[in-house]
């Protein structure tokens, strides 16, 4: 039922910026956390930022400062702008949602969560 859909993902220099979007359809987006995962070669996939229903938000130590993740209720739509890219921001990209409601918008544990397929971003020069 729920959908996820990312775009925006390509190729950047180190210490450009990029934002990907994912909108998603099938379900209530304004009652969900959403989330923006990540998955780099060779590692396992991590939680990057999360966003509750109020807009407040959490970062993974390794992106703070650098990632912004934002939403608009209206437009069901989610957001991570990525700036000072390195090399090891290089990964598929995924949102998510929440798997129920009144789960905490915390950054893990993402068990039983909704995906969208993901968006290469590559940081190279």
């Amino acid at each position: 039922q729920a959908q996820l859909v990312e775009s925006g993902g390509g190729s950047v220099l180190p210490g450009g910026s990029l934002r990907v979007s994912c909108v998603s359809s099938g379900y209530a987006f304004e009652e969900y956390c959403m989330g923006w995962f990540r998955q780099a070669p060779g590692k396992e996939r991590e939680a990057i930022a999360v966003i509750d229903i109020h807009r407040n938000t959490q970062y993974e130590d390794s992106v703070k400062g650098r990632f912004t993740i934002s939403r608009d209720n209206s437009k069901n739509t989610l957001w991570l702008q990525m700036s000072s890219l390195n090399a090891e921001d290089t990964a598929m990209y995924y949102c998510a949602r929440r798997d129920l409601r009144s789960d905490p918008c915390s950054l893990s544990p993402w068990d039983n969560a909704y995906w969208g397929q993901g968006i290469q971003v590559t940081v190279s020069s």
